[in-house]
């Protein structure tokens, strides 16, 4: 009994050892090994890759472990194009590709599954696999590659397809889909595979409704220049990687080099957009909105319905005339609920021609929610003043006016009523300035002086100084102006090495945004009182002298104006100015743009 009791004793100890190394284990995790960065690898083909004569419609593709497919349709392309996308399946180890569309005799055609491909555990990409085969006796090889950049900012554009025509193919862009195509990686890199040997033109395209011609109000980039896709054999370099940071050996060999492999196209959209009402809007009784969704090309033309505005209505355009406002100075009307109308404006057609429509408009007043539990709603409470805001702080910039902003057309100002004051220790010295209005809207106005560093001032506005067009009247105001110190700003100028009046210089900020514009002078362009900080520069050539860069034309072949970017960031100091020589052309286009502002562009420019 002894002898079990302590057999007993050393199995239960036993057990509870292995229990506890269990849950060791556990609290450790899985101990799998290396994690999977390998892509799954083609094992057999159903044709085979690089087939000739074939004509079924379906492709079948194994692999040495289970994959998935991702996002066919950004990534999937064929060559040819086909209006009928085929049918792209993963399942286990196998892909397949059934084509919908007949296949047409003699040709190649090409599948680039981009990263679509990926292992089932780890979603490891096999980049950019193609497969090709022949309905004829033989297989085209032929390449055509190069880059897609933003006319605008030089960003490279990704998700853009690129194809080409034959050189005697003059309309084929606008009425038919491309011979061949690619895609751009997120590089804006594209590959033209398989092509015929001949003379070609190359186009770019934002297909946004994947015919695979040029529609009007798509994305486009082309050039002026054709080519001819050849090949030579050359000397090539290979890097073989110890790991992902060590270089282990760099082997030289004999390789294809497909040309050309350098051809730059500069994207942009023509500056064409389809013009429509959008929406009209009421929130105020006594005014109302149309908002169209771009630049009114002729002003509406407003039949009233149920009144007359003759003479009793202003009209306030926005700065770039796609807001028009309504202010109504009749109080019969403004009490009208709602207005009806018929209104005829310009509307963008199908063929993108602008073209008289009329609708019948009811624009109302939208009336406070009732109140859900039974208690009175408040009346609003009409407003009593005139209401103005101003910019006047008290540290201001040296070179800003004092603007101010009201809640509604103004019809009458009283001058004598707005007093600008230097102070001088405790006394205040009356000031001569100038007052403008400062847009076409009678909305806004600028007081302006020349105010000099370092000096406080005050400003002072009476009461009733203002009158709106409804007869309110303005209150009483006082700010006080701290200007700032000249060694507060930092100044830069720049001047290409040789000077050209086209060049308009643009003065941007770390996020690539214009901050000022201006054209070159001889002697430098001056860019002042700027704040301490990193700034990058930009310039394009304007061509037709209208101070804006123009974006190009196809039917007139017109190229987009050129930019060009300073290659290095610029850091300001305060009470410092900086003066630079800039050879625009002295770098080649694609390596201009400094890297830290350079991002996909894609979703900016479709």
């Amino acid at each position: 009994m002894k002898l079990l009791s302590k057999i007993y004793t050393v199995a239960v100890i036993v057990l509870i050892g292995l229990v506890v190394h269990a849950c060791a284990n556990k609290g450790q995790g899985p101990t799998g090994g290396a994690k999977d960065e390998t892509p799954p690898k083609v094992i057999k083909t159903t044709p085979l890759n690089g087939a000739l004569n074939f004509k079924k419609k379906e492709i079948v593709i194994h692999f040495d472990e289970n994959i998935s497919i991702e996002k066919v349709n950004d990534n999937v392309l064929i060559s040819p194009p086909q209006l009928k996308q085929p049918e792209v399946k993963g399942n286990a180890h196998i892909v397949t590709v059934r084509f919908e569309e007949d296949l047409v005799d003699s040709t190649t055609y090409t599948i680039n599954f981009g990263n679509a491909i990926v292992d089932l555990n780890e979603k490891n990409p096999l980049k950019n696999y193609r497969f090709a085969f022949s309905t004829g006796n033989e297989i085209d090889t032929l390449q055509i590659s190069g880059q897609i950049i933003n006319a605008a900012d030089l960003n490279p554009l990704s998700g853009v397809i690129v194809g080409i025509y034959r050189l005697d193919d003059e309309r084929g862009f606008f009425t038919k889909p491309f011979m061949r195509i690619g895609r751009t990686d997120e590089n804006g890199i594209f590959v033209i595979d398989n092509i015929k040997a001949g003379t070609y033109k190359v186009y770019a395209l934002g297909d946004t409704n994947k015919d695979f011609f040029f529609q009007p109000g798509e994305g486009l980039a082309f050039t002026d220049s054709v080519f001819t896709p050849t090949f030579r054999i050359e000397e090539m370099m290979d890097t073989v990687w110890h790991d992902s940071l060590t270089i282990d050996s760099i082997r030289t060999f004999q390789g294809t080099r497909f040309l050309p492999d350098d051809v730059v196209l500069r994207y942009f959209k023509e500056d064409k957009k389809r013009q429509y009402l959008v929406k009209t809007e009421r929130l105020q009784n006594h005014t109302f909105k149309m908002f169209f969704n771009t630049a009114l090309t002729e002003l509406p033309q407003i039949k009233p319905v149920n009144f007359d505005w003759t003479d009793r209505h202003i009209l306030q355009q926005s700065a770039n005339r796609d807001t028009l406002t309504y202010w109504l100075t009749d109080s019969a009307i403004i009490k009208t609920d709602t207005l009806e109308m018929f209104v005829t404006y310009l509307k963008t057609d199908s063929l993108f021609n602008l073209v008289p429509q009329t609708d019948t408009l009811s624009v109302f007043m939208r009336k406070p929610k009732a109140n859900t539990r039974g208690q009175k709603t408040q009346t609003p409470v009409a407003v009593q003043a005139y209401k103005f805001s101003t910019n006047a702080t008290g540290s201001f910039d040296v070179y800003n006016p004092v603007l101010f902003k009201f809640d509604a057309p103004v019809s009458d100002f009283d001058l004598s009523k707005i007093q600008l004051s230097e102070k001088v220790d405790s006394i205040l010295k009356p000031l001569q300035y100038s007052w403008a209005a400062h847009d076409s809207t009678d909305m806004v106005y600028a007081l302006k002086y020349k105010w000099e560093p370092e000096k406080s001032y005050e400003l002072n506005v009476d009461s009733a100084a203002f009158k709106s067009i409804y007869n309110l009247v303005s209150d009483k105001y006082k700010g006080q102006i701290k200007i700032k110190s000249l060694d507060e700003y930092s100044a830069l100028k720049f001047a290409t090495e040789v000077f050209d009046s086209l060049v308009v210089f643009q003065l941007l900020d770390p996020k690539d945004n214009v901050l000022q514009t201006k054209p070159a002078v001889k002697g430098g362009t001056l860019f002042e009182y700027l704040k301490p900080g990193d700034f990058y520069v930009r310039a394009f050539i304007d061509r037709n002298r209208n101070g804006k860069w123009d974006t190009g034309n196809i039917e007139t072949r017109t190229q987009p104006e050129d930019v060009f970017y300073y290659h290095k960031k610029l850091t300001l100091r305060a009470n410092w100015e900086f003066e630079e020589k800039w050879n625009i052309t002295e770098l080649p286009l694609l390596k201009q743009k400094p890297a830290e502002l350079k991002k996909d562009g894609s979703k900016a420019s479709k």
